[in-house]
């Protein structure tokens, strides 16, 4: 049997911007379910924590994350943190719609009852669950963004034109889209904040926003001024 869980929402949600199974099989007014804070806000929710007074014996307590780590709202595993949280994200790109992958968080202290619990209620709502340890922009970021960044940067260098280089990708490794028709499509300024927020948490140099990453995150600044 799933858990049953309630969602308190704080800002807007990356996630779950729209309707989904996930939001509609929520419950209301059940204390002792399991809790799932949303939005830009949901950690300040959490550390808020009047909403949850049984918290230690709820199933889990699972907490929208952006690029950041979980401790820096649950706290760190040696501080004596609640063995029951964890963080998670949707994947998307930029404005394209969610994907079907859930990024589960967990701490070294995270409990396997609540891991399992929280899986279970993320895939009775179609979605698919990959668990990753508690680092910084999690398992898809980590892996891609460096990739985009290298392709901006052969454009930059002239190796070819954006059309073959997608071309040769798309043909030669069989992905479905060319990476800078992606980040086109998906928002270039939003893969600046992404590969931005890594590049200053890990300091790697592959995570140093491109140039023209760098250019449609200034354009974007200009217009909201």
């Amino acid at each position: 049997m799933n858990p049953s869980y309630r969602i308190i929402q704080n800002g807007d949600s990356a996630s779950f911007p729209g309707e989904h199974l996930f939001l509609s099989q929520a419950e209301t007014d059940t204390r002792s379910a399991a809790v799932v804070y949303l939005g830009t806000g949901s950690g300040a929710a959490f550390r808020a924590a009047p909403d949850v007074p049984d918290a230690p014996n709820v199933p889990f307590i699972a907490i929208e994350l952006g690029n950041e780590c979980l401790g820096v709202h649950a706290g760190e595993p040696q501080n004596g943190v609640l063995t029951n949280v964890l963080g998670f994200a949707r994947f998307r790109l930029g404005d394209a719609e969610p994907s079907a992958l859930i990024e589960l968080v967990r701490q070294s202290s995270t409990s396997e009852a609540a891991l399992a619990a929280a899986k279970a209620a993320f895939e009775a709502a179609g979605l698919t669950v990959a668990v990753c340890n508690d680092f910084p922009g999690r398992i898809v970021n980590r892996l891609v963004r460096p990739y985009y960044n290298a392709a901006l940067r052969r454009l930059d260098e002239k190796l070819a034109t954006a059309a073959d280089m997608d071309m040769t990708l798309r043909l030669g490794l069989g992905y479905p889209e060319g990476p800078i028709a992606l980040l086109q499509r998906t928002g270039l300024a939003d893969h600046y904040e992404v590969s931005h927020a890594l590049y200053q948490a890990l300091g790697q140099e592959p995570y140093a926003p491109a140039r023209a990453a760098q250019v449609a995150h200034a354009r974007q600044q200009k217009k909201e001024a």
